[in-house]
């Protein structure tokens, strides 16, 4: 790569990484080439995609702020300690950081680097679910699907409050965790898991990917 386009690669990648940390992986090409002072086609000749630009710049960011909460969470004597840790700190990444919000709702899957991420965290989850089964802490029918529509509504909730109440989302999670302590199931659920499919078309519709 010449001498000057390495500077605007790396001027793209710095001003595609201020704006996706300040309003989520959708803001527009055009203003991240505008804010690192290129040409629109400048960006497109360097990385392709937004797809290619979000694997440079987003990938590793994401990775490391996922297993950060994750490894945290299994650190947890308490089992129901670490699910209830996994849960609040996702979703307060998901209301103070707009890139991490549409990472964990799985947004772009054409970005490949991220979807690898996205899919060791799923795993990741899994354990975490898994493990508070176990200590008999959890109620029993709550899935991973139920996990992934539950950080698919937190991002609704956290971008619609966050200039008029942007702690909401808070009292919404405290709800939920008591809600899911073995002791609040009460009843059987009406309704079984959704499946695979289901959980990926309903995320399709929450997050507006094509």
């Amino acid at each position: 790569m010449r001498a000057d386009a390495q500077r605007n690669a790396e001027k793209l990648r710095a001003a595609a990484a201020e704006l996706f940390q300040e309003r989520g992986l959708h803001v527009p090409l055009k203003e991240i080439a505008r804010r690192a002072g290129v040409s629109h086609g400048t960006l497109y000749n360097l990385f392709g995609s937004r797809e290619a630009l979000i694997d440079e710049v987003v990938t590793d960011l994401a990775a490391d702020r996922l297993d950060e909460v994750a490894q945290k969470a299994l650190s947890f004597e308490d089992a129901w300690e670490g699910f209830a840790y996994y849960i609040e700190k996702l979703c307060e990444l998901q209301a103070v950081d707009p890139a991490v919000a549409d990472v964990v709702s799985g947004r772009y899957p054409g970005a490949e680097g991220l979807m690898t991420v996205c899919g060791r965290a799923k795993d990741t989850a899994e354990r975490i679910i898994e493990r508070a089964h176990r200590a008999g802490s959890l109620r029993p029918d709550f899935t991973g699907a139920d996990l992934a529509f539950t950080f698919g509504a937190n991002a609704l909730l956290a971008r619609a409050t966050a200039d008029a109440a942007p702690d909401a989302w808070r009292r919404s999670v405290a709800f939920l965790l008591d809600g899911l302590r073995t002791e609040a199931a009460t009843r059987p659920l009406p309704v079984g898991p959704p499946t695979t499919q289901q959980v990926y078309e309903v995320l399709q519709n929450l997050t507006g990917t094509p």
